[in-house]
Order: C-alpha cells, then sequence, then structure tokens
C-alpha cells in the first residue's frame, strides 16, 4: 500500500533490531562522500530541507531521506557496480511508495558538492 503524500515513511513501519542497529552504526560510520552531503545538507540548510541520515524505509536502509520532498539521497560508491539488480528492486520498492530517488556518485559530491546541491534543489523543485 503506497505511503499518502505528506505522511512519514516512518510513522508505522516495523523495524527490527538488527536493521535499526546496522542504520544507527551507518551514521556514526559515514564514507567521506556521505559526511562531505551531510554536512552541505545538515540543519535544512538547503531550501529549508530537513534530511534524516541512514532512514530505514521498508527494510531498505537510504542513505539520506527527506519527508517534506518524499525524496531519496543515494550516494553511490563502488560497491553499487556490482549490485545493480539489487539496487534496481530496491528503488523499485522505494518507488511503489511514493518515493523519488536522486542518486549521486562518491566522486560527484567529493569533487563538486556545489554543482551536487544545484542538482539537488533542481531536481527537489519538479515535484
Amino acid at each position: 500500500m503506497p505511503i499518502k503524500p505528506k505522511q512519514s515513511v516512518n510513522r508505522f513501519q516495523r523495524v527490527c533490531p538488527e536493521k535499526l542497529a546496522k542504520a544507527k552504526a551507518m551514521r556514526r560510520n559515514m564514507t567521506p562522500a556521505e559526511r562531505c552531503f551531510w554536512n552541505a545538507v545538515r540543519a535544512n540548510k538547503i531550501d529549508g530541507m530537513h534530511f534524516h541520515r541512514q532512514q530505514v524505509i521498508d527494510g531498505f536502509i537510504a542513505d539520506f531521506y527527506c519527508g517534506d520532498q518524499r525524496l531519496v539521497v543515494e550516494i553511490d560508491g563502488g560497491i553499487h557496480e556490482t549490485q545493480k539488480d539489487y539496487d534496481n528492486m530496491r528503488e523499485s520498492v522505494l518507488k511503489k511508495n511514493g518515493l523519488r530517488i536522486i542518486r549521486f556518485s562518491n566522486q560527484e559530491v567529493i569533487d563538486d558538492i556545489g554543482l551536487v546541491i544545484q542538482k539537488l534543489k533542481k531536481y527537489a523543485r519538479e515535484t
């Protein structure tokens, strides 16, 4: 059942303790690219968008999630080259929940966070 607009994705979902513990550990051990992105968006710096790190959504852990925009931001490292089928399936489930997904590579974030933020703002306006 798709989530209604403006409803929090985590409002009624059950999250197994192991998944929650993994998400918390991932928040403490962000990759350099994730840390760079987080520093750029935390505290509602980008057009007032409020992001959560390592948000559990329908059994998956999204790198970043903005509830008001119903937007998932994924920062992809080299591992994503070997798990394209999994990523496609995961993206399909998230989209069925009414979420939009934007992906950036680690290199994009580290090399030009300004351009990444520009793309993010443009994508968010395309609602």
